[in-house]
């Protein structure tokens, strides 16, 4: 319920094997800064890791760890901080924030106004407006609506004065719970799963496959099976302004 294969298609993507030997669907997170070292170990040449186009005005810090792939265009005003894995065919908008530790998959979109940290997208998620996702990964035709904050630390979340280290996100699925081992956990993002505007996803959510959150949500940690609309009801105040002005004169 709670392994990789549970949430993504794994097949065609270049990093699957990040997630080889992962009991759980998180542990994958824990791996990537070691991973990407690694994977960008293997290219000789700056030629070699970046392939795509990079436009004048966008910044690449440390482009011995950065990989763009064929077909990726980066435009101005977007910034990447390695150690990052761009696939082919992306696109990173205007005013993107990379920011170490990220993998993109093959034709992705990372928008305008988002910032990315510690994050795997597999092929085809879209971050398209204004989101925040950090410590979190992002299934195949994923879409995060514009606004979409994706938390990764819970809000009382301070450090032990004698270990430095902050307390694990602790989640509980089908009644058992699980520690994380991660003091930083966003969410889960099952394939075809997505977000409206102005959601956010609170640290240790986990959307099932085709799973969809209306707009203006705030999800509670915890598991969320596949195919379910997941929606709050508001109910509004309509009056006539007159009334409302009259009112105001009265008082």
């Amino acid at each position: 319920m709670l392994k990789p294969e549970d949430f993504f298609d794994l097949t065609d993507f270049d990093c699957a094997d990040i997630f080889d030997g992962c009991e759980f669907v998180w542990d994958a997170l824990k791996k990537i800064s070691v991973y990407l070292l690694h994977k960008n170990m293997s290219f000789s040449s700056k030629e070699q890791r970046i392939k795509g186009v990079v436009m004048r005005g966008a910044v690449i810090e440390d482009d011995d760890t950065v990989h763009i792939g064929e077909g990726t265009v980066v435009e101005p005003g977007a910034f990447i901080r390695g150690p990052v894995w761009i696939g082919k065919n992306c696109k990173i908008r205007h005013g993107a924030y990379l920011r170490e530790d990220v993998i993109v998959g093959d034709n992705c979109v990372v928008g305008h106004g988002c910032e990315l940290k510690n994050v795997i997208m597999l092929p085809t998620a879209q971050c398209p407006h204004l989101a925040y996702v950090g410590d979190s990964i992002l299934g195949r035709h994923t879409n995060l609506g514009a606004g979409t904050i994706v938390s990764n630390l819970q809000l009382y979340s301070e450090k032990d004065p004698d270990t430095g280290k902050r307390p694990p996100i602790i989640l509980t699925a089908d009644n058992e719970i699980y520690d994380t081992d991660l003091a930083k956990f966003g969410a889960i993002v099952g394939d075809g799963a997505q977000t409206g505007c102005n959601t956010t996803l609170n640290p240790g959510c986990l959307m099932g496959k085709n799973t969809v959150v209306y707009p203006n949500v705030s999800l509670p940690k915890g598991y969320y099976p596949e195919g379910k609309v997941i929606k709050h009801k508001t109910v509004l105040d309509i009056v006539d302004k007159h009334d409302i002005e009259k009112d105001s004169e009265e008082d």
